[in-house]
């Protein structure tokens, strides 16, 4: 049963992703402008009727409503992705803050701390001739104190 669930996932997967890369083509958007201008012409030997306004109106409802749900799938996907690729640069470079890893995943009151946190790096940074130096905020605020400290002697 797993077996079957899997299959039936992967078919799905593949299925979404190229209706998404399709959605995002010229080839769908020509395809969705030519529906429009055949249905607009379709209007006067319909007389414009309520059955008329009906079809585009539950077509594009039904299609949009669809979209949506693709369209937030692929948004998680890529932004899994990308955390992903930056969670392993953040591990991978020596000297980079791990409290980065998986930041995501905390809520706003934590991230607008770190987002004060950083903005003080950046703060210190543009004080400091070399800006390269600067890998996390520990360092930062311990060399822009043993500045400050020299200068006072």
């Amino acid at each position: 049963m797993a077996h079957i669930k899997h299959r039936v996932g992967v078919a799905l997967e593949r299925f979404a992703a190229a209706v998404t890369r399709w959605a995002g083509s010229t080839t769908a958007f020509t395809l969705a402008s030519a529906i429009i201008v055949v249905w607009a012409a379709a209007g006067r030997f319909f007389g414009y009727s309520d059955t008329w306004q009906l079809v585009i109106n539950t077509s594009t409802t039904i299609v949009t409503f669809l979209m949506v749900f693709l369209i937030q799938r692929s948004q998680n996907k890529d932004s899994l992705a990308l955390h992903l690729k930056l969670n392993e640069l953040v591990a991978a470079m020596e000297g980079a803050s791990n409290r980065l890893i998986d930041i995501e995943d905390l809520d706003e009151h934590e991230l607008t701390l770190l987002h004060k946190h950083y903005s003080r790096l950046a703060v210190m940074a543009k004080r400091d001739l070399e800006l390269t130096k600067s890998h996390s905020i520990e360092e930062a605020e311990a060399r822009h104190k043993r500045k400050i400290d020299g200068e006072r002697r």
